[in-house]
């Protein structure tokens, strides 16, 4: 019962905090979603109803042999979905951290993409 109550208040603070943020042509949404095992993030025009760029940490790991934390692993993911963003010349973004809490792999995420050259 417990987790589902927390699955419950994170889907109304996802729902709180995409009242305010939209993704246009311009400026994109950084979508971030976050289960115990993995991460992804995609980059969506709201107007158009369209993912133009996606990451996840599956893609990250095939290319790496060795183990990393879930956090760096993270951050690599960040990057990889900067890469992607810029090859297809977006750089502006709005961030949109799912109604997780912005610390740990989240934030690690949003690091990364800074790092990797997208403006928040």
């Amino acid at each position: 019962m417990k987790t589902r109550k927390k699955q419950i208040q994170r889907q109304m603070r996802h729902k709180r905090v995409r009242a305010k943020i939209k993704g246009t042509a311009e400026i994109l949404r950084l979508a971030v979603f976050r289960s115990n095992r993995f991460i992804y993030a995609q980059l969506i025009d709201d107007e158009k109803m369209i993912t133009l760029a996606s990451a996840n940490d599956k893609e990250v790991k095939k290319d790496r042999k060795s183990s990393l934390t879930k956090v760096a692993v993270a951050l690599e993911v960040g990057k990889l979905l900067a890469k992607k963003a810029l090859k297809k010349n977006i750089k502006k973004i709005v961030f949109d951290r799912g109604g997780y809490k912005y610390h740990g792999r989240v934030k690690s995420l949003a690091e990364g993409a800074r790092g990797g050259g997208l403006e928040f």
